[in-house]
């Protein structure tokens, strides 16, 4: 039981990677290092799939490229309606990190998602930008006076609301993940061999991309409701 409970806090510890000599020293986590990996990734992909693009006789790439981009258009655009475009590729940038943090862990490295610290960055980021899209809309007088709807008895309750929200998005990816390496960190415990392999397939790619889906669509939901 003992070395059940090292894997799991070796698993869930964040490693410092190296120090920033400014300010008395920044430590660098491995989860920052992962980030950074993931975005040259989705970086480089872009460059690669955008290259050559044509107006007339496109190629094969291009063709699967138009029909994703288009599919995930149409997908948000049917959860945030007309009004919500630009929030979009956000949506998607968001949904394509996540899932490719959760699914790292095959190549070896550790999920940046198993850091709290990222997924509450995550969180609040999406929750600033419900709450601009929201002031964009309506106004500032207008999404002040959204507070007090539709009683102005139930202001404090919305107030909290801004707290709750942030903080849903966060614990939700974050314990989703978290339960996925306590049940894999007991499979391998039990059964060390070959029986955890297909499980961690199964935690690492179907479970994290339905968490990605999960975060945004959740986030899509807040941003409809704010601009409605």
């Amino acid at each position: 039981m003992d070395g059940l409970v090292e894997s799991l806090m070796e698993e869930l510890n964040c490693n410092v990677v190296f120090t920033i000599p400014l300010f008395g020293g920044i430590d660098v986590l491995e989860s920052v290092v992962v980030t950074w990996i993931i975005t040259g990734i989705i970086m480089i992909a872009s460059l690669i799939l955008v290259h050559g693009l044509k107006v007339r006789q496109i190629g094969r790439k291009q063709a699967a490229l138009e029909k994703g981009i288009c599919f995930l258009y149409d997908f948000f655009e049917e959860l945030l309606g007309k009004d919500g475009r630009a929030y979009i590729p956000y949506l998607i940038t968001v949904v394509i990190y996540i899932a490719i943090a959760n699914m790292i862990g095959l190549l070896g490295m550790k999920s940046p998602t198993k850091d709290l610290n990222v997924t509450a960055s995550l969180a609040v980021m999406s929750i600033i930008l419900v709450e601009a899209a929201g002031i964009r809309k309506k106004g500032v007088k207008k999404w002040l006076k959204s507070f007090a709807e539709p009683i102005p008895i139930v202001a404090p309750i919305n107030v909290l609301e801004l707290f709750i929200r942030p903080l849903s998005l966060c614990m939700r990816l974050f314990g989703n993940v978290l339960g996925a390496v306590v049940v894999m960190a007991l499979i391998k415990y039990l059964v060390p061999l070959i029986v955890p392999l297909p499980f961690s397939f199964y935690f690492d790619i179907f479970d994290g991309v339905i968490q990605a889906y999960v975060f945004v669509f959740l986030t899509s939901l807040y941003i409809k409701e704010a601009i409605e």
